[in-house]
C-alpha cells in the first residue's frame, strides 16, 4: 500500500505542481510506503531550520515529526527515516481500505535500527528481540514548544491544528524572513484565539501563535504583569511552532549493522527481571556515544541484544522456596534468587537446562536477526558475545560442548587401569575379561547405530554462528577451569582453553577489586601470574598505545626470583606445572573485611557470593618460602609497577620458560582503580559496574571494528 502525496504553493493565486524526486520506500521491515514532494519555493528560517512554504496548507509528512517515551521521561524525537516511516503508515491508515469503507491494515513499522516496532493503530512500540511487560507510548508532534521543541499533547495539537487551517488556510505568510523569529509581539491584538480545556491559544499572525494557562495562578501573575506595562505574550506567553524545526527526510537513517553482541546475563537475574535488558541499553547507549566520537568515519554499526535465559527455566519450581526459613526471608530469599543459579550449574539434574536454556535463545535471536535483516550474512557480518559473571562459564560450556560425563568417563578408565595393576584371582580375571568384550561390543553398537543416524539426520552445530570475539567481564571461569584439571602449558596459545576455530579471540575484562574475576592467563602461561594483566586505556586518553603493541611488565620487576638448591634444580626447571613462581602482589582484600562491607550492599555483593566461595580454594598454595618474602610484597602492594619494556632474563632456577615463549594475544585486561576510589566500597559495586563504563565500551568497539578500521586506513593510503 502506497500513499503519494502532492502539495500545492499557491504563488500570485495559482496553484503550480512541479516533479518530486520519489523518497524510496522503507526497506527494514514495516510497509512499503513512498513518498513523492513537489518542488516548492522554499525559505530557511534565520537560524538554518527547516523549509518554510509561502501559504498555508496542510503539514506535509516530512514536517510533521513522531515522538517516543521511555521510563517515563521527556519525549524523545524518532530520526527523520523513521518518523517519515510512521508518518506514511498513520496516512495509510485513515485512509478507506475498500468499497466497504474499512481502513486499510497497516504493517508494523520497524524503528529505532531494527530493534523496536510501532504500531501505529495503538500508538505504541514495542521491542522486536526480547520481552518488555511496559509499552513504550508514541505521538504525532505538530505542534511544538518554542526553545524546547517538545511536542503539545496529541489531542491539544490535533485541536490547534483544525482551528490553523480553518482560520488560516490558503492565507500568504509573512514576507519578511530576515527578522529575528523570535520578535516582540507587544501591541499587536490577537487576532483569533481558540479555548482549550486548561489553556487557551492566540494567534497574533499567522504564524505567531502562543499557548497561555488558565489556571489561576497564571491568570492573576498576568494580570499583574500586564498592568506592571509587560505584553500578555512576552510575560506568560508559550510561543508554538508549527512544524517539526528538521524536516524529516529517509536520507536520515541508521548506518547497515555489519557486527552483533549479544549480552549473556550472570546470576541474580530472577532476583531482578529485566535487569539485563536495563544493562544492555546502558551498554548500548555508551556505545553510541564512543561510536559518534571514534568511529564516525566508519560506514558500519555495532547492534548489542540483550539474552535473557533464566526466566523461561522452570527448574525446582517453588520446592526451594517451601524449605526456606522464615527468618530473614529477605537475606534468604536475594540468595536462593542469586547465588542459587551457581548450585543450579554444578546440579548434575539442572545444568543441561541451564545450558540448553542458553543455547536457545542464542540461535532464536540470531534466526530472528537474520530474518528480518538478510543482507547481514550476505555481507559477511559478525558475531560477538559479552557475557557476565556466570555468563561466561554457561557460554564456554556452549562453544566447547564441555559435559561432565566426560570427567565420569575418565574417572572409570583409570579405576579400569588400577584394576589392571593389583593382583586378581581367576576368576576375577575372567569376569573382568568378559566385562571388557561386552563393553566393546556395546561401543561397536553404539557407532553403528550413530553412523546410521548421521547418514539420515545430519546433527545441526551447537551454535549456527561462529564467534569472533568471546569478551568475559568480572568472570569466574579461571576458577572452573582449574577445579576441571586443566593446569598450564608449553604453548602460548588460546587454543590451550579454547580453541581459535570455535572463537577467534578470548578477552577476559575485570575490575581490580571484583571478587568474582579471576585471571586467565596463568593457566595457559604459569609464569604470567606475575606478569600484569593489560590496563585498559581510559575513554579520554589523547592518542593511546595499541594494545598489540603493548609490551608485559612484571608485577614486581625489582624482586629477585625464589632461590632453589641445586639439587632440586634438576626437577623444578624444565616443568611451568610444577615451578614455584615469583611473589605477586594481591588486588583485593580479605574476604573478612568484604564480608563486613556487604551490610551496606547485601544486594550486589549477593551476585558475586559464589565466585567468592571459591576464592579460598582457587587460590595456589604457597611455599613457606614465598610465604615469608610475601610480607614484603604485601607493604608495597599498591605500587604499581611503572617501567615497560622486555621482561629480564629470569634464573633458571626460578622455573620460568625462555622469555621467547609469550602468550600470542594477551588475553587479561584490567580497568584502572579509581584515584579516590575506596577499595572496600569498590569490591561491593565492581562486580556490577561493568555496563555503564566509557572505558568498556571503547575497548569492545576497539577490537570489534578493529578489521573495519584497518580496511578505511589502508583505502584512505591508497587514495593519497
Amino acid at each position: 500500500s502506497g500513499a503519494s502525496l502532492r502539495y500545492s504553493t499557491g504563488t500570485g493565486g495559482e496553484g503550480s505542481e512541479g516533479e518530486g524526486a520519489g523518497l524510496g520506500s522503507s526497506d527494514s521491515g514495516g510497509s512499503g510506503f513512498s513518498l513523492a514532494a513537489t518542488a516548492l519555493p522554499e525559505r530557511r528560517r534565520p537560524g538554518g531550520g527547516r523549509p518554510r512554504y509561502e501559504v498555508v496548507r496542510e503539514l506535509g509528512a516530512e514536517e510533521v515529526r513522531w515522538f517516543y517515551r521511555e521510563d517515563r521521561k521527556t519525549w524523545k524525537p524518532f530520526i527523520g527515516y523513521d518518523s517519515l516511516r510512521i508518518e506514511l503508515a498513520f496516512r495509510a491508515l485513515g485512509s478507506s481500505g475498500g468499497g466497504d469503507g474499512e481502513p486499510a491494515v497497516v504493517e508494523p513499522v520497524c524503528v529505532r535500527s531494527g530493534l523496536y516496532e510501532v504500531d501505529v493503530a495503538s500508538a505504541e512500540s514495542y521491542p522486536v528481540y526480547w520481552n518488555q511487560t511496559e509499552k513504550i507510548p508514541v505521538m504525532r508532534g505538530q505542534w511544538f514548544i518554542d526553545g524546547t521543541w517538545q511536542p503539545l499533547e496529541e489531542e491539544e495539537s490535533n485541536l490547534i491544528e483544525q482551528e490553523h487551517l480553518n482560520r488560516f488556510k490558503g492565507q500568504q505568510l509573512q514576507e519578511s524572513f530576515d527578522m529575528e523569529v523570535s520578535k516582540p509581539v507587544d501591541g499587536k491584538e490577537a487576532i483569533h484565539s481558540l479555548k482549550l480545556s486548561r489553556n487557551h491559544v492566540d494567534w497574533h499572525s499567522v504564524d505567531e501563535v502562543y499557548l497561555y494557562s488558565d489556571a489561576t495562578t497564571s491568570k492573576i501573575a498576568r494580570t499583574v504583569t500586564q498592568k506592571l506595562g509587560f505584553s500578555k505574550a512576552s510575560s506568560s506567553g508559550t510561543r508554538l511552532h508549527r512544524g517539526y524545526v528538521e524536516e524529516a527526510t529517509l536520507e536520515d537513517k541508521p548506518p547497515q549493522t555489519s557486527h552483533i553482541v549479544f549480552v549473556v546475563h550472570g546470576i541474580g537475574q530472577k532476583m531482578d527481571q529485566g535487569r539485563i535488558i536495563k544493562n544492555t541499553a546502558m551498554m548500548r547507549d555508551t556505545a553510541r556515544k564512543v561510536e559518534e566520537k571514534y568511529f564516525s568515519n566508519l560506514a558500519t554499526h555495532v547492534e548489542f541484544l540483550p539474552v535473557e535465559w533464566r526466566s523461561k527455566l522452570t527448574l525446582d519450581g517453588d520446592t526451594v522456596d517451601s524449605i526456606t526459613p522464615d527468618k530473614v526471608r529477605g537475606l534468604r530469599d536475594m540468595l536462593n534468587s542469586s547465588a542459587m543459579d551457581i548450585m543450579y550449574y554444578t546440579s548434575p539434574l539442572y545444568r543441561d537446562e541451564l545450558v540448553k536454556g542458553l543455547q536457545q535463545e542464542l540461535n532464536r535471536l540470531y534466526t530472528l536477526f537474520c530474518s528480518r535483516n538478510p543482507e547481514f550474512e550476505e555481507k559477511g557480518g559478525k558475531v560477538s558475545i559479552v557475557s557476565h559473571s556466570l555468563g561466561c562459564v554457561i557460554t564456554y560450556d556452549i562453544m566447547t560442548g564441555w559435559n561432565p560425563v566426560r570427567l565420569y568417563e575418565q574417572l572409570l578408565q583409570k579405576e579400569e587401569e588400577e584394576l589392571e595393576d593389583r593382583w586378581m584371582s581367576y576368576e576375577e580375571q575372567r569376569l573382568l575379561e568378559e566385562l571388557y568384550i561386552t563393553k566393546q561390543r556395546l561401543r561397536e553398537i553404539e557407532e553403528r547405530l550413530h553412523g546410521l543416524k548421521a547418514s539420515t539426520i545430519a546433527k545441526p552445530p551447537v551454535l549456527k554462528f561462529k564467534v569472533e570475539n568471546f569478551f568475559c567481564m568480572g568472570s569466574p571461569l579461571a576458577v572452573f577451569l582449574a577445579l576441571r584439571g586443566i593446569r598450564p602449558g608449553n604453548s602460548g596459545s588460546q587454543d590451550h582453553i579454547l580453541p581459535r576455530t570455535i572463537c577467534n579471540r578470548l578477552l577476559n575484562i575485570f575490575h581490580p577489586t571484583d571478587p568474582v574475576a579471576y585471571r586467565l592467563e596463568p593457566l595457559i602461561l604459569k609464569h604470567y601470574s606475575n606478569i600484569s594483566p593489560v590496563q585498559i586505556h581510559w575513554y579520554n586518553t589523547a592518542n593511546p598505545l595499541p594494545y598489540e603493541h603493548m609490551k608485559p611488565s612484571f608485577l614486581n620487576p625489582t624482586k629477585e626470583p625464589t632461590s632453589v638448591p641445586d639439587s632440586e634444580s634438576a626437577s623444578a626447571a624444565p616443568s611451568p606445572t610444577t615451578s614455584p613462581v615469583m611473589v605477586r602482589r594481591h588486588y583485593g582484600e580479605s574476604i573478612t573485611n568484604i564480608g563486613k562491607a556487604s551490610i551496606l550492599g547485601a544486594a550486589s555483593i549477593g551476585k558475586g557470593l559464589g565466585g567468592m566461595l571459591f576464592s579460598r580454594f582457587g587460590r595456589s598454595s604457597t611455599t613457606p618460602q614465598t610465604m615469608e618474602t610475601g610480607k614484603e610484597g604485601a607493604e608495597g602492594e599498591d605500587k604499581k609497577a611503572t617501567t615497560v619494556g622486555t621482561p629480564p632474563l629470569p634464573h633458571s632456577s626460578s622455573g620460568f620458560l625462555e622469555p621467547t615463549v609469550e602468550l600470542e594475544h594477551r588475553i587479561d585486561f584490567e580497568l584502572r582503580e579509581g584515584l579516590v576510589e575506596s577499595r572496600y566500597w569498590s569490591a561491593v559495586t565492581s562486580h556490577t559496574a561493568y555496563w555503564s563504563s566509557l572505558d568498556i565500551a571503547l575497548f569492545l568497539l576497539t577490537f570489534m571494528y578493529k578489521q573495519d578500521q584497518e580496511e578505511t586506513d589502508k583505502s584512505n593510503l591508497d587514495t593519497i
